[in-house]
């Protein structure tokens, strides 16, 4: 009897053993389970689907009336006519809508290439350069020469009107940027801060400062009148394109040199900064770091900025983001200039491929 109570104890005590463990064991291996699960919420984080920009490739307008790489572009201020420069040594105006060629103008000199256009606020002419060292003022409706400005230098790359449509400024081979009076056809000031080739200008909204991008790496702001310099940006590498933003209160500048020093392969940039103190705002690097930003462009509500360059792509960006909106992939070689439609509705752009190529912006 003795023996058999300790055998049931002896059972009964194995049993409540093994029952322990069990639970133990069942409660060990639920705790984990929670655990790793806990763990791996944590851990793991949820991914975020990357934003698609959509691309276009289809251009509403190609014009091809130029017979070498188109360099640059302006729009009219009623929206109805672009006009264009080329290494084909021509100024050419065209029908927006159609394509339609209106008229031509053909420089005489030394060198044929054409390397900026500017059309001015009041639509009524259209100023023009290149390699000549001359700037010419063009009658908007007829190509008929109204001006003829001798920089004295061997090349203008850049020109640009004052808002009153009564100045020109230009920048030119020899390091000056230049400002001319169009009804007295007399020059009033000439700005000497830069150390190397000049190859974009910029007038601000308010006709007071210009901006002016150099292969010496900087971006320079001055008094228009007086050529004062107020502020000095440094790019770093050489810069090729520069905007005001329509507030005013905003530069944009891009690198790049197409020169007679090379193109720039490594630490190409845009950059956005504050007009009155050179803080910058904002850097884009939507082309890649290898790629020059020849063009740039503020949109007319000043919220988007167009950038196009040696990528051979123009891309539309948020200038208080960065973030790209859209991609226009319709050339196929550089991307030299772009201008935005006087309603911000489309976009002209040029290239080397010989081509300018009306699209519509998406915004």
């Amino acid at each position: 009897m003795f023996y058999t109570r300790i055998t049931r104890l002896l059972l009964a005590f194995s049993s409540f053993c093994l029952l322990l463990a069990l639970a133990t064991c069942g409660s060990t291996s639920s705790g984990q389970g929670n655990a790793a699960g806990t763990t791996s919420a944590k851990t793991v984080p949820t991914a975020t689907p990357t934003p698609v920009v959509p691309a276009l490739s289809k251009a509403l307008v190609t014009y091809k009336g130029h017979s070498a790489a188109v360099i640059g572009v302006a729009w009219s201020p009623d929206g109805t006519r672009i006009a264009s420069c080329s290494d084909d040594g021509t100024v050419q105006v065209w029908n927006a809508k159609t394509g339609s060629h209106i008229w031509t103008y053909t420089f005489a000199g030394r060198a044929n290439y054409v390397f900026a256009v500017a059309w001015s606020p009041d639509g009524k002419r259209i100023a023009a350069a290149g390699q000549t060292g001359e700037a010419i003022v063009l009658d908007a409706a007829t190509g008929h020469v109204l001006g003829d400005y001798d920089s004295q230098s061997f090349q203008v790359e850049g020109i640009a009107w004052s808002p009153d449509s009564k100045r020109i400024v230009f920048g030119t081979g020899d390091n000056s940027v230049q400002v001319w009076d169009t009804t007295t056809d007399k020059e009033l000031v000439r700005y000497t801060g830069h150390t190397d080739s000049v190859f974009r200008v910029a007038w601000s909204p308010d006709g007071k400062e210009i901006a002016s991008a150099s292969y010496d790496g900087t971006v320079q702001v001055w008094n228009a009148a007086t050529g004062q310099p107020l502020v000095i940006y440094k790019m770093g590498v050489p810069a090729w394109s520069v905007a005001w933003s329509p507030g005013g209160t905003r530069i944009v500048a891009g690198t790049g040199s197409a020169g007679a020093n090379g193109q720039v392969y490594s630490g190409n940039t845009v950059k956005v900064w504050k007009a009155a103190t050179g803080q910058t705002l904002l850097t884009y690097s939507g082309h890649g770091d290898a790629n020059d930003v020849y063009a740039l462009a503020w949109s007319p509500n000043g919220k988007y900025i167009a950038s196009g360059g040696k990528d051979q792509a123009v891309r539309i960006w948020d200038a208080a983001t960065g973030h790209t909106i859209l991609i226009y992939k319709g050339h196929t070689e550089t991307v030299w200039d772009v201008a935005w439609s006087p309603d911000g509705k489309e976009i002209v752009s040029c290239s080397q491929d010989g081509t300018a190529q009306v699209w519509q912006s998406g915004v």
